[in-house]
């Protein structure tokens, strides 16, 4: 095994894991970005208004993208599992 490799391996865990968390911090954000916007023109200061917004926006996007996120991710993971043979020469 050599350190190439080793990064390659890392590299694409991490991209992987960047690629699936992507949608739900990215609408996280803009969710907590328009309520923050909402507060400061309104003058309202409650700190729950931003946690349920944002729980209720990455529920939902588990819900309709979570079947293609553990499809990916498993898929991954079989790739990973067939290297195996081949990291072990």
């Amino acid at each position: 095994m050599t350190q190439g490799l080793i990064n390659s391996l890392i590299r694409g865990g991490i991209q992987e894991v960047i690629m699936l968390i992507a949608p739900v911090l990215g609408l996280a954000l803009i969710v907590g970005l328009i309520i923050a916007i909402f507060q400061a023109t309104t003058s309202i200061q409650e700190q729950t208004l931003t946690f349920l917004p944002k729980l209720l926006v990455i529920l939902l996007v588990l819900a309709f993208l979570g079947g293609t996120m553990f499809s990916h991710l498993g898929q991954y993971t079989i790739n990973l599992f067939n290297q195996i043979p081949d990291l072990a020469k």
